[in-house]
């Protein structure tokens, strides 16, 4: 079972990563945003790739659900933080956090 303020910490701690308010949710990003977390500390969504998040989903069913919209089809993920152990969500804040790296350009 993992919090808000361990949910902040391990994504604070992935280099170069910044907090931001984003609409009614907190932000973290680097180059782009990765997850965000909602207001009440519950979830957290997470960009995923849509293969990434069925495998979360099969892993886990409670504890991960595509957002249902458009986002979610595009692997946008929520996680049910209390439904994970911190190591399960250093492991999908980690592979959020990929996405969000910017794009080394090819010379």
């Amino acid at each position: 079972m993992t919090t808000s303020s361990e949910f902040t910490a391990i994504a604070l701690a992935l280099d170069g990563t910044t907090e931001a308010p984003h609409f009614d949710r907190r932000a973290f990003k680097v180059a782009r945003i990765y997850a965000t977390l909602a207001a009440d500390g519950l979830t957290a969504n997470l960009k995923l790739t849509p293969d990434e998040q069925e495998f979360k989903m099969m892993l886990a069913p409670e504890a991960f659900m595509p957002i249902d919209n458009a986002w979610g089809r595009q692997g946008w993920t929520t996680a049910v933080l209390a439904k994970l152990s911190v190591e399960e969500l250093k492991a999908a804040l980690k592979m959020a956090y990929a996405h969000a790296l910017p794009k080394v350009k090819k010379r």
